[in-house]
């Protein structure tokens, strides 16, 4: 009897202590080693931005190679804190020195394409309900205006007053196409250029956006004189400045009316 009763005491003994143990390491906070290898060295160079791109559903992330000196930070974090992650809208913070952290920022040339392609597009359908007319004309004015080297809304104020986006529009004085230009003033640009290729958008839009963009240089960027010329001629223009008349014939109102831009792009 009493050897039964000195074996269940040293089992119950024995279960209190596993009981201690396994309730110790649950409350114990588990520590997990860092291996040496993951340690940043303060004095490791920033990265490049080649190496910071990381593309996501957001877009290119945004890395921030700090400075290599640890000057000014305090304890072990700072000195291990070489290099963060910072996530896209994040404030360019400054140092205590006043020197503004620099930021390496690695943009994905696909994402750009796409996006000055769709920026090109809004920008077309935006033209194309404004004036009423079909999206590849819209498209073919709005080339032509940036290859050019106009603000493609004063190339779409001239080709409405020239021709109505009529491409096969002829004057009674034999003026051709969306931009209304005589044969003999396209053949200064373009000798070889003939009639039939005139009354096609795309040279005629070519030449006469090229036309107007020179006149605007020659008349120092005065864009009111520069359409006169374009409507009246140089020499109907010229003759009556020497005259000391005003060649203003209200053209020059019709295309620019409402119209704050100064005509070219640079």
């Amino acid at each position: 009897m009493a050897r039964r009763r000195t074996a269940r005491r040293l089992r119950q003994a024995v279960v209190a202590s596993g009981a201690a143990v396994v309730l110790a390491l649950l409350v114990r906070p588990v520590r997990t080693a860092v291996p040496a290898s993951s340690a940043v060295s303060p004095s490791a160079a920033p990265v490049s931005a080649s190496a910071a791109t990381a593309l996501d559903d957001s877009g290119p992330a945004l890395f921030q190679a700090l400075p290599a000196s640890s000057k000014g930070r305090k304890g072990a974090a700072g000195k291990a804190a070489a290099s963060v992650w910072r996530r896209p809208g994040d404030l360019l913070k400054r140092g205590k020195t006043g020197e503004a952290v620099p930021l390496a920022i690695a943009v994905d040339p696909r994402l750009r394409e796409r996006h000055e392609s769709l920026n090109r597009w809004h920008h077309i359908y935006s033209y194309s309900a404004k004036y009423r007319i079909k999206p590849d004309l819209a498209r073919r004015i709005y080339d032509a205006a940036i290859t050019a080297g106009l603000e493609p809304e004063l190339g779409f104020r001239l080709v409405r007053v020239e021709s109505v986006f009529d491409t096969k529009a002829v004057s009674p004085v034999g003026a051709l196409g969306l931009t209304q230009l005589m044969p003999s003033t396209a053949r200064l640009f373009e000798p070889a250029v003939t009639d039939e290729q005139l009354l096609t958008a795309d040279v005629n839009l070519r030449i006469g956006f090229r036309y107007l963009r020179t006149l605007i240089r020659e008349n120092k960027g005065d864009l009111k004189l520069a359409l006169l010329v374009y409507n009246r001629g140089p020499v109907a223009v010229e003759r009556a400045l020497a005259m000391g008349r005003n060649p203003a014939n209200g053209y020059e109102s019709m295309v620019t009316k409402g119209y704050r831009g100064r005509g070219t792009l640079d």
